[in-house]
């Protein structure tokens, strides 16, 4: 009877922390928990971008992921952790910031986690900033006594947001992807959602990974179609651009070259197939919003937003 009070116990106290709570995925891991009413501490950089979670009950831990001394604290006592990396800046940088968290996460003695990685991560090298995720990976799997599960997820919708000033500058979705390939596309709300149902549940062990492939594979021009009708703009097509032309617009934006150069390196991987999902579509791997319902709810909402504030 006592451990099964001990057992109650633990999962009512439970702390979760969360890494990049005020980003795409760890926002509604940080709000699901806290609506379930658990024990979350929410890291970020910014104080002021926690306090809504803190209005909410949640303690904060405001620093870098490369800082190991402030994720260490974050960690300690805690039950299991939500992990990721922050966008690249550069392939050193991700090295640093998951060299910080393996420390952490073995100096806090944390015994559970989910780590956002991404489809691709199982190639150790050649996949631009998803290399990074499969250091990352490799780093985490070699910590003892850590159950962990690493969400594999595929393209993410949002990345098409990126698009809307060119869209609006010159009629057209130019990228470097190939038109006809077919690619998972994910809604990070969804990988969010499953990430944070799987901390609830903690219902894995050892090292697993999981894809989450979307509802379904899209290629460019059929998305670039369901955009065109989405924001009422039916003539709008889809253009391969050459990698140089890609690269010369990155920079132009204000990405460093080497940064530039990583981005390209993914691009290319997905092309030649390097970069591709390896678990065959299931019910436990396709998530439920479809593009369609991403063009409605996202991305018209934004391209109308920034055409209304031009």
């Amino acid at each position: 009877m006592n451990s099964l009070k001990d057992k109650v116990a633990v999962s009512t106290d439970a702390i979760y922390v969360i890494l990049g709570a005020s980003g795409n995925t760890g926002s509604i891991i940080a709000d699901f928990l806290l609506s379930k009413g658990k024990k979350v501490r929410v890291v970020g950089r910014e104080a002021g971008r926690l306090e809504r979670f803190v209005r909410q009950g949640a303690g904060a831990f405001t620093g870098d992921v490369s800082d190991a001394a402030t994720l260490t604290k974050a960690f300690s006592g805690a039950r299991a952790a939500y992990l990721l990396l922050p966008p690249i800046t550069s392939r050193e940088d991700q090295e640093r910031e998951s060299d910080a968290i393996a420390k952490a996460v073995r100096e806090s003695g944390l015994g559970y986690a989910v780590y956002l990685s991404s489809y691709g991560a199982h190639v150790p090298e050649g996949t631009g900033p998803v290399t990074g995720l499969h250091s990352a990976e490799q780093k985490l799997n070699a910590i003892g006594g850590l159950n962990i599960l690493h969400l594999r997820a595929a393209y993410f919708m949002e990345n098409n947001l990126a698009a809307i000033s060119m869209i609006q500058g010159m009629g057209i979705f130019g990228h470097a992807l190939l038109p006809d390939l077919k690619l998972p596309m994910t809604a990070t709300r969804d990988v969010g959602a499953y990430a944070a149902q799987r901390l609830l549940d903690l219902d894995f062990s050892g090292k697993q990974t999981r894809e989450l492939l979307g509802e379904r594979d899209l290629s460019m021009a059929e998305a670039t179609a369901i955009i065109a009708r989405g924001i009422g703009k039916p003539d709008l097509r889809y253009v391969q651009f050459p990698y140089d032309q890609v690269r010369q617009v990155l920079e132009q934006m204000g990405m460093p070259p080497k940064k530039a150069a990583v981005y390209i390196e993914m691009f290319n991987a997905i092309n030649t197939g390097v970069l591709a999902a390896q678990e065959p579509r299931s019910r436990e791997n396709t998530t439920p919003t479809s593009f369609e319902r991403f063009v409605q709810d996202v991305f018209a909402p934004a391209y109308n937003g920034k055409a209304r504030a031009a």
